[in-house]
């Protein structure tokens, strides 16, 4: 697998990430343990996690059990120094955890200790915000997103002093790189500023979702990305599997997400199977896999990217990992770019 350097912070990762959120819900211990296994052997050595997980759904009972999972794999298999590890602490207005209360620095503290006894581990890589305290647009909130009600200046105050307790965290060795999750280019700016003016650490990366499907880093973000060196962690570089055409002609295979979330969390709408249909065409008519061609996309943006597998077997594991050898030739491209034009944001 090649390695890239993940922006600015000296970090050898590989050119995919291995996504857990299903472990501890769809899949069991034993089913992570062979994702990672595999992971490992293709070269994947970047893994990412989360607090909360697993999802699908999300439920008190089991709030940190794919990082207790991904724990018991170190405790079994040793070897942490050939991980990067990356975990997030839950925002606020997730009433599931912590009563939906602001990440404070004492929480981000918090947090890291307990990720820290979960994962089993003395470190951890890179750790991120996983949403901001303050309205945001994703996750399909941009058809309703009105920022208006926020308040500069206590935005400013806690990200200083989420910024400090980052600091001392790093300095105590806890974690190596602070980064972002679901956040806008105004947040990450604001972030970068007030680093630069306190000699606190810098955001390193934003993990954001992106795919043929969800194009809204292509812009402005895209710019911040590559003027300030901060790649995009792209999560759901198959649209939670309508790029891999499992869910064509709008059928629930039985296992599925969508058993599970019968709207993929608003992404099933009337729009989004004529664009599922158009990209599945190109890779038909180019003898390509959609779901290794969608991930490929994801790696010749012009900002730099990691996309971030998921999987709920080892065939899929396996297929997804393929992509890291896919080099889509310039009439893919072409395609790929006419289909966008004609359905720029199906949800």
């Amino acid at each position: 697998m090649r390695q890239i350097t993940l922006g600015r912070t000296g970090i050898s990762v590989s050119a995919l990430c291995l996504g857990t959120m299903t472990w501890g819900s769809q899949n069991t211990e034993a089913e992570g343990h062979a994702q990672m296994d595999m992971a490992l052997e293709h070269g994947v050595n970047f893994w990412d996690t989360a607090e909360m997980y697993p999802v699908n759904p999300v439920r008190a009972e089991t709030i940190g059990r794919t990082e207790e999972i991904i724990g018991s794999w170190i405790a079994a298999r040793g070897g942490r120094d050939r991980l990067v590890l990356a975990s997030k602490v839950a925002g606020g207005g997730r009433a599931i955890i912590r009563g939906g209360g602001p990440t404070t620095g004492a929480v981000l503290t918090a947090v890291v200790e307990d990720s820290l006894r979960r994962l089993r581990t003395d470190y951890i890589d890179l750790f991120q915000l996983h949403w901001p305290d303050r309205e945001t647009y994703h996750f399909r909130s941009i058809w309703t997103f009105d920022p208006r009600g926020g308040d500069k200046a206590a935005t400013e105050a806690q990200m200083l002093e989420v910024l400090q307790a980052a600091d001392a965290l790093i300095k105590a060795g806890k974690i190596r790189q602070i980064g972002l999750s679901n956040e806008s280019v105004w947040g990450a700016a604001r972030w970068l500023a007030l680093a630069d003016q306190h000699g606190l650490p810098r955001m390193a990366t934003v993990q954001n979702e992106y795919s043929l499907l969800c194009r809204q880093f292509d812009s402005d973000w895209a710019e911040l990305s590559v003027m300030e060196d901060m790649p995009l962690l792209a999560f759901s570089p198959l649209a939670t599997g309508l790029l891999t055409g499992k869910y064509a002609g709008d059928v629930t295979p039985e296992g599925s997400r969508r058993s599970l979330n019968p709207d993929l969390s608003g992404r099933i709408t009337r729009e989004v199977f004529p664009a599922v249909a158009a990209y599945l065409g190109v890779a038909a008519r180019h003898g390509l896999n959609p779901a290794q061609m969608a991930i490929a996309f994801c790696m010749t943006r012009p900002f730099p990217c990691v996309p971030i597998i998921g999987a709920t077997d080892l065939v899929q594991l396996k297929l997804a990992l393929g992509a890291a050898d896919l080099t889509l030739d310039d009439e893919v491209l072409r395609e790929i770019a006419v289909a966008h034009r004609a359905h720029p944001q199906p949800y």
